[in-house]
């Protein structure tokens, strides 16, 4: 594909409901706006996730643009995806460097070579899948075992926004508020009011939150003291990788979970846009592994394509890879603006938990949507009991520690479907 085939979309009329392809687009105005909309959905969780290692969000979310860009570029422009922070590099991440919790992780360097070669052998898995195609994986990991991965990223992330992000029952209610304002505005309203559903009840929720803290004395009152005091654009705080070999045994495994993860948000993505995206499952390894190695050379998290806004496409049915695009953009120029960063501290916990709560549910519902689409046959006991294992081994969050490696939920569960579809499967079919 040409580099100007690559920027060209066919731009259409924003009907109610109607389906925007990957190369098709909105007029530039309303394409800015979902733009908008796909950064608030990914920066909860791509913010979230450095801080829980000690990383710079700033950092995280201007190299989470320029992933984005190169995935962009390295699929040809054909597959709809936003990179953000992954989190199943949390639990490695933090036995590698023994990060305490709060603030600024001192052995940083040693995470960041772990997570370049994680990278590096992400990108070999997908040079490998480029050559040889992708039967070998999809027989590893068939419809059942993808979906049940994807849904089960949502489901263990959904501890998250209920326990930490609700210190007190004001901000539990004020979740409450929240997700009932983002469901009110996905059902009761029309056109690009309805597509806009996470911004738009954020944006109401923190106008409600105002309301009753500002205005009422309820909560803790909203400060914008710090966005008003913070420079417009300032250089982020780069951290050089340090190549350790017992971090990167700890690290470099996080690759399988992430091809798991890759393979089924392409697989969602295919079956949303009615298109056959098997044959870039290769190069979106590829994008997403450099990525990775780009990611980490600079101080970033590890990196992977978002469930969140897979879950946001499915409730607006804009597939449009321009609209990503724009995302990617507009976070670089956010990575470069301490005020943006000072903005991330302003939004109420419990406004960013209550939309959490309903990202999160999306993508575990897009992992039940890949069943759907691919008519897995729950009456074979095969598929029921890998299904059903993995889903609570993920969602309870099942821990197996190795020496001093740990896998956590996500990694227990996507092995253990794995494994199980093997071990279940010896001499018979799906």
């Amino acid at each position: 594909m040409s580099n100007n085939a690559l920027f060209s979309w066919r731009e259409v009329s924003p009907a109610p409901d109607a389906v925007v392809a990957p190369d098709e687009r909105l007029p530039w105005p309303q394409t800015l706006a979902m733009g908008v909309q796909h950064v608030i959905a990914m920066f909860g969780a791509t913010v979230l996730a450095p801080i829980l290692m000690g990383f710079n969000p700033n950092v995280a979310i201007l190299m989470s643009g320029i992933g984005t860009l190169i995935f962009f570029l390295l699929v040809g422009g054909r597959v709809p995806s936003y990179l953000g922070s992954s989190f199943a590099f949390i639990g490695v991440v933090i036995a590698a460097t023994g990060y305490a919790g709060s603030g600024a992780n001192a052995n940083l360097g040693l995470a960041l070579g772990g997570i370049i070669a994680c990278g590096l052998l992400y990108t070999l898995i997908g040079f490998v899948v480029m050559a040889t195609g992708t039967r070998w994986i999809e027989s590893l990991m068939p419809p059942v075992v993808t979906g049940a991965v994807v849904a089960v990223i949502g489901l263990n992330l959904a501890g998250i926004p209920i326990k930490n992000m609700a210190p007190t029952p004001f901000d539990a209610w004020m979740q409450g508020l929240t997700f009932i304002s983002v469901a009110a505005v996905a059902v009761f309203t029309r056109g690009m009011v309805q597509r806009l559903l996470i911004l738009v009840g954020l944006i109401l929720a923190a106008l409600i939150y105002a309301l009753l803290t500002n205005g009422l004395g309820l909560g803790k009152p909203i400060d914008l003291s710090g966005v008003a005091n913070a420079a417009w654009f300032g250089m982020p705080s780069f951290t050089a990788p340090v190549f350790d070999g017992n971090a990167i045994l700890l690290i470099a495994p996080v690759a399988l979970i992430l091809v798991a993860e890759n393979l089924g948000h392409v697989k969602a993505v295919g079956a949303m846009t009615g298109r056959n995206m098997d044959p870039l499952i290769g190069r979106a390894f590829v994008g997403d592994g450099i990525a990775t190695m780009v990611s980490g050379s600079a101080g970033g998290t590890g990196v992977t394509t978002y469930a969140e806004n897979i879950g946001v496409m499915a409730a607006t049915k804009i597939y449009s890879t321009a609209v990503f695009v724009v995302a990617a953009l507009i976070a670089v120029l956010l990575g470069f603006s301490p005020k943006f960063g000072a903005l991330i501290q302003a939004i109420p916990l419990a406004v960013m938990g209550g939309v959490s709560i309903v990202v999160f549910g999306l993508i575990a519902v897009a992992g039940a949507k890949i069943w759907v689409d691919n008519k897995v046959d729950f009456s074979d006991n095969r598929n029921l009991i890998v299904a059903a294992i993995t889903l609570v081994l993920g969602t309870g969050d099942y821990t197996l520690k190795f020496g001093g490696f740990t896998l956590g939920g996500i990694g227990t569960a996507t092995f253990g479907a794995l494994i199980l579809w093997a071990l279940l499967g010896r001499g018979r079919r799906a």
